[in-house]
């Protein structure tokens, strides 16, 4: 669980980051939950873009897609959820 000050720490850190990811109308499933996942190992922080016609909730999308890979969700600003998962090996940011 990401404290108050990490959130922040990652929050900066997301900003000049571009989403990645669309979630679409289709929404969530296996194949685009394995991307993030593997997308999360080789990068710790990312973006992804919840488009206009997806038909599911944006909080929604965030928890099945943070469950499903194993990260934790930093942010949900608009259309845009920041995903966080801290990594063991190849650690790229070191959080406060």
């Amino acid at each position: 669980m990401l404290t108050g000050k990490q959130k922040r720490f990652l929050r900066s850190k997301a900003h000049h980051l571009d989403p990645i990811f669309q979630v679409g109308k289709g929404g969530v499933n296996e194949n685009m939950v394995n991307q993030i996942a593997d997308a999360l190992e080789a990068r710790e922080l990312l973006k992804v873009s919840v488009l206009q016609n997806c038909e599911e909730d944006k909080t929604v999308v965030a928890e099945e897609l943070a469950e499903g890979s194993g990260a934790e969700i930093v942010q949900i600003i608009g259309n845009t959820i920041v995903l966080y998962k801290e990594l063991i090996e190849n650690k790229q940011i070191t959080l406060p």
